[in-house]
């Protein structure tokens, strides 16, 4: 377990979570192509390292958990209606009345699973500070976008804070929790690898909807939004180099 990755995570989502308080306006692209960004990387990470990881370990069965893991995503998507892959807009459009607690477990799950695949012990050198960039550049925008949707919502600046903070460690203690477990009991150990598959299904399903989806109007692709996409692909072929 590298604790140095672990407080870089703590450190962007921290960083991200404070930009809309901090700026008293955010441009509205911002969000939109540095999710663009973060969710390119973050898919070409989880092809170019965590896919071989698993299919290594598990085999075909593999797919059946990366699948799963697709819909358990899909499930957590109805509670955090999509904060994690940049939706700010909630049903109703009344930020007056937003339901924030479910919102909270939405994101809080998906940040818990976030931390898992960083507690896994992996043959390939390179995985896991790959991994780490990948988790670390997508907390910014998911941590942008629960403050602006807690601003929204009328949350007094102590409880901006305390949700910040709260959320910000869930995924590194989530990565301790995995990598203490998985040192300590084999049948943690043999899981793991399952859970990363599961993951690895989620993963998939944020970065690809982040594509085609998040803040564009229509749901189009704009020029500058493809050459964010380019640009987190092409910083993950450069992650190769590590191994």
């Amino acid at each position: 377990m590298n604790f140095t990755y672990l407080i870089l995570i703590l450190a962007a989502t921290i960083g991200g979570g404070m930009i809309p308080m901090l700026v008293k306006r955010v441009h509205p692209n911002l969000p939109i192509y540095l999710l663009a960004f973060t969710g390119a990387f973050l898919f070409g990470i989880t092809i170019m390292h965590l896919l071989p990881e698993v299919y290594h370990e598990l085999g075909h069965s593999a797919g059946i958990y990366i699948v799963l893991g697709f819909f358990v995503q899909v499930f957590l998507q109805q509670l955090s209606h999509g904060m994690e892959h940049g939706h700010t807009h909630l049903p109703g459009g009344n930020h007056h009345h937003v339901a924030v607690m479910p919102l909270l477990i939405g994101l809080s799950i998906h940040a818990f699973m976030e931390g898992i695949p960083l507690g896994f012990h992996y043959e390939d050198r390179s995985a896991l500070p790959s991994l780490m960039l990948g988790v670390m550049a997508h907390k910014v925008p998911e941590a942008l976008t629960l403050i602006t949707v807690m601003m929204h919502a009328h949350q007094s600046k102590s409880q901006l804070w305390r949700i910040l903070l709260i959320f910000s460690v869930i995924t590194p203690l989530s990565a301790i929790l995995a990598a203490t477990l998985g040192q300590q009991f084999h049948v943690v150990t043999d899981s793991l690898v399952y859970l990363v598959a599961l993951v690895i299904g989620a993963f998939l399903h944020i970065s690809t909807t982040i594509f085609y989806e998040s803040g564009t109007r229509h749901h189009e692709l704009s020029g500058r939004k493809v050459m964010a996409i380019a640009a987190g692909i092409a910083l993950a072929f450069v992650t190769l180099i590590f191994e």
